[in-house]
């Protein structure tokens, strides 16, 4: 699969909570470094996502906001 999104990160799902219609999967991305996507329980099902599975966390935003207190 080909994709014009540089912000691509490999890793791996760590957790899913899975809701009625949405589900929360924590994907580990680098040793204690998380990224946590929402999407919906049909994805989840339809690409077959589990605790360990292997994926790619794709980021596509045109802006980043950082604040510090």
């Amino acid at each position: 699969m080909k994709v014009s999104a540089r912000n691509l990160l490999p890793g791996t799902v760590k957790n899913i909570v899975k809701g009625a219609v949405n589900c929360e999967v924590v994907v580990e991305v680098a040793p204690g470094v998380e990224v946590v996507s929402v999407i919906t329980l049909s994805s989840v099902e339809r690409l077959g996502l589990k605790p360990g599975s292997k994926v790619n966390a794709m980021v596509k935003a045109s802006s980043v906001m950082l604040t510090v207190d």
